[in-house]
């Protein structure tokens, strides 16, 4: 076992300045931490207004799908209509001619 030291008043001294120094290094670091937090939390209000005119385009192609769909609906009935009425006349010119 090794034998125990005396501190003097002089080496506590010295000490309590050390570990007073190296805890305001410390806390310099967390200020720069936290700078570069703010920097982020900035950073991230600019990426949610981007992903906010991302989300209104999407929408407005949504509409537009939704547009193409209900013409292509539209289309098909009348092609579908079109196509008795041909069957129709086919059947007509083959009964009555």
């Amino acid at each position: 076992m090794m034998p125990r030291q005396n501190w003097t008043d002089e080496r506590l001294d010295h000490f309590e300045k050390s570990v007073n120094e190296r805890f305001d290094r410390v806390d310099e670091r967390f200020d720069r931490i936290d700078e570069r937090f703010d920097r982020i939390d900035e950073r991230f209000i600019e990426i949610n207004k981007r992903f906010e005119l991302v989300d209104k385009r999407l929408d407005r192609v949504d509409e537009d799908i939704r547009e193409l769909r209900q013409a292509v609906t539209r289309l098909s009935e009348s092609m579908n209509r079109n196509f008795i009425a041909m069957a129709m006349l086919v059947v007509a010119a083959v009964v009555f001619f």
